[in-house]
């Protein structure tokens, strides 16, 4: 209906878009690897101070706490995307077992979890 119509003084072209799944997608750095996990964080740890005590190790891509779908309170844990490999291993060695609001922290690479639905 709209193929080829004149807008505005442009030429439209439109097609039927592929099916869904049909064409592979291209990883995004945030599923590239460079992911740790943080365990055993203290309660008020919130996604922006987790991206603040990372950042001092590199470039932090994404940084979040994983929340209690109902209550919305923390449960404890997190994950961290770094934008290289280095950076990676940097924030692990020197987060792993310290302490933070007097709580010692676990810090080492993610699992990839196979996603139930």
């Amino acid at each position: 209906m709209f193929h080829r119509y004149n807008l505005n003084g442009r030429l439209l072209f439109v097609n039927k878009a592929a099916p869904k799944g049909s064409r592979p997608r291209e990883p995004c750095l945030y599923e590239l690897g460079y992911k740790v996990y943080v365990g055993n964080l203290p309660w008020g740890i919130d996604d922006s101070r987790l991206e603040q005590i990372f950042s001092e190790y590199g470039k932090v891509v994404n940084a979040r706490t994983v929340r209690d779908q109902e209550t919305g309170r923390s449960r404890g844990f997190g994950f961290v995307t770094m934008s290289s490999e280095r950076e990676l291993h940097n924030a692990i060695a020197a987060l792993d077992g310290q302490i933070l609001d007097d709580t010692e922290i676990r810090v080492s690479v993610a699992e990839e979890r196979p996603r139930y639905t």
